[in-house]
């Protein structure tokens, strides 16, 4: 694996090739023996919330297990599925207006995943979905990647992969402005918790092997999440629409609060390894159960 060129290519810093030769490189060996004793797809679930690494861990070990030991791996992230705006709006006029904005559950296409994961499976030809955050919209399914034999890997990424619901009386004390104000009667959170609790627990159950990038708090997303837009901003052309200001940001945050701080509390003791963070994403330790 050429190391040099996944640091220049994902502007990564030279300290990156460190962890992943302490941390990354042994959580691939690990998946490879469990993988050898499959006889279809082996899926990966990576759980962290937003800047936390997941998106390039994904491509770490998509990249690792491709050029240094030939598997076929296939990525995918939760974010690739979500509805495009047309239907988040429907959604926020027949629901709630908090609907519009993409990220929770109940904006995602979870039976298009599924079905998706299901092709894969039976190796059969299937377009991976894409979305762009730029512009708010999925790609044009003419772009969409093609796949046409079943891989060895899979791997599915995103901040609420593996996430469960909370119990109702959970729901009633707003957890930041945004719920205050823009939810006081708990109706979004509801329909958002409610929808967690369905077919995303149909999509989670499938993951074979579950990996956790955990942040030490909450706090740390707003900083993270900052920097993936400003980077956003400079890979896009210039009139992408989709591209938020820090205030903007600060505000759209809040909408993954309840749900990440839920999973910081209770998703690590269902993961096979977790990772702990600090607040500058240096890994501490981890915890390694299978």
């Amino acid at each position: 694996m050429d190391i040099h060129g996944f640091l220049t290519t994902h502007q990564l810093p030279s300290s990156y090739a460190e962890t992943a030769q302490k941390w990354f490189m042994p959580l691939c060996e690990q998946l490879l023996k469990h993988q050898n004793s499959a006889n279809k797809p082996f899926i990966v679930g990576i759980n962290g919330c937003q800047g936390s690494g997941k998106s390039t861990l994904t491509s770490f070990i998509e990249s690792f297990l491709s050029s240094v030991h030939g598997k076929r791996v296939v990525s995918l992230s939760i974010d690739d599925f979500y509805y495009d705006q047309t239907k988040r709006n429907a959604l926020a006029i027949k629901v709630h207006p908090l609907l519009a904005t993409r990220g929770v559950p109940g904006t995602h296409d979870i039976p298009l995943a599924l079905n998706t994961l299901r092709n894969l499976d039976k190796g059969n030809r299937t377009s991976l979905p894409r979305f762009n955050k730029a512009t708010d919209n999925p790609f044009p399914t003419k772009q969409w990647p093609v796949i046409t034999s079943s891989p060895d890997f899979i791997i599915l990424e995103g901040w609420c992969v593996g996430a469960s619901a909370q119990a109702s009386v959970e729901l009633k004390r707003p957890v930041n402005h945004l719920e205050e104000v823009e939810d006081p009667l708990g109706i979004w959170r509801s329909f958002v918790n409610t929808e967690l609790a369905g077919d995303y627990q149909a999509l989670f159950e499938k993951i074979d092997y579950r990996i956790m990038l955990k942040a030490p708090s909450f706090d740390c997303v707003y900083q993270w999440r900052l920097e993936q837009e400003h980077k956003l901003a400079q890979k896009s052309s210039g009139n992408d629409n989709g591209i938020m200001s820090d205030e903007e940001v600060a505000n759209f945050v809040q909408h993954y609060q309840r749900i990440t701080e839920h999973a910081l509390q209770h998703l690590p003791e269902k993961c096979d390894t977790v990772f702990y963070l600090d607040n500058k994403r240096t890994i501490t330790k981890q915890d390694v159960k299978r």
